[in-house]
């Protein structure tokens, strides 16, 4: 059963590989690249189960979260074209 599910994950791995490689947009590329993340989350989740190794899944929570937090940096990025302010300016003095 859950072999059946990581194929499936695979699959829809493939999938999302195709998306991000021909979307039209930055913004479909960014959601396709998200995407992959979360389904690479589920199958660290799922091989871990399959092998026996539950600290896996731990790294499938840290992973996506990680995922989600590049997902806004990049996506900040390409709207705003920084990630911040970068510093270089003084600040008013009283």
């Amino acid at each position: 059963m859950f072999a059946a599910a990581a194929l499936a994950l695979l699959v829809t791995l493939t999938l999302a590989l195709i998306r991000a490689a021909l979307g039209p947009t930055v913004f479909d590329r960014a959601q396709a690249a998200n995407s992959i993340g979360t389904v690479a989350m589920l199958l660290l989740a799922v091989l871990g189960f399959l092998t026996g190794r539950p600290e896996f899944l731990d790294l499938a929570i840290v992973y996506g979260l990680l995922n989600v937090i590049g997902t806004i940096a990049v996506l900040k990025y390409f709207r705003k074209g920084d990630l911040g302010d970068p510093g270089d300016e003084e600040e008013p003095t009283a």
